[in-house]
């Protein structure tokens, strides 16, 4: 496995491309869901070592919402989906229509929601990568953690052990249109090392 520090600009440029196809096809989706206009900044992209993840998701002892789900198919994986607790209840605002702070805790209906929001939030960003790679991507039924942002990313690092060293961030912010409060999110990709060497090849030849 090549060090990823090998990877040049125009090869993280691809990525920031694809990561903002995924972005523009997610803000899509969740205006749809919840028949708002949502507006997007471009997303920051980094790759970094798992352990290191935590560094860009903020402090560790902050609570998140995660949607966590298996890729398989010609890639394999997992990806996160994580949103900061106050960023994760606006968001079940918006899925239910309801006044802006209204929702105050995750009961069994936001968080059905949220795992709904997660896992087509997630397939547009797989999706942007599956057609970049011209591979197919299928996630599985995603499930849902709210935890210390810092105990989330130990139990993914102490799960894929040494076998997924690297972690794709995609770090990015959604904002309804005429609000000028964003709320921040981070996908995460966690493929296997077959399959980040194979990510690598293709953005190698680009």
């Amino acid at each position: 496995m090549e060090d990823v520090r090998d990877l040049k600009e125009s090869q993280l440029d691809a990525m920031r491309e694809v990561a903002n196809i995924g972005a523009g096809h997610a803000a899509t989706a969740l205006s749809q869901m919840t028949n708002r206009t949502i507006m997007i900044n471009v997303p920051r992209v980094k790759i970094k070592p798992l352990e290191d993840a935590g560094d860009m998701l903020g402090p560790p002892d902050q609570v998140v919402a995660s949607v966590l789900m298996h890729m398989m198919g010609d890639l394999t994986g997992r990806a996160m989906l994580l949103f900061p607790e106050p960023a994760a209840l606006v968001l079940c605002d918006y899925l239910f229509r309801r006044e802006r702070g209204t929702t105050t805790g995750f009961g069994e209906m936001e968080q059905s929601s949220l795992k709904e929001a997660g896992n087509i939030l997630a397939s547009a960003y797989l999706n942007a990568l599956s057609d970049f790679m011209g591979m197919m991507l299928v996630p599985s039924v995603p499930s849902l953690v709210i935890d210390l942002s810092g105990a989330i990313l130990t139990s993914a690092h102490l799960n894929f052990g040494h076998d997924r060293e690297y972690a794709l961030c995609v770090e990015t912010s959604f904002r309804s249109e005429g609000s000028t409060e964003s709320m921040a999110g981070h996908f995460l990709l966690l493929p296997d090392m077959a399959s980040l060497q194979s990510i690598f090849d293709a953005i190698r030849i680009t």
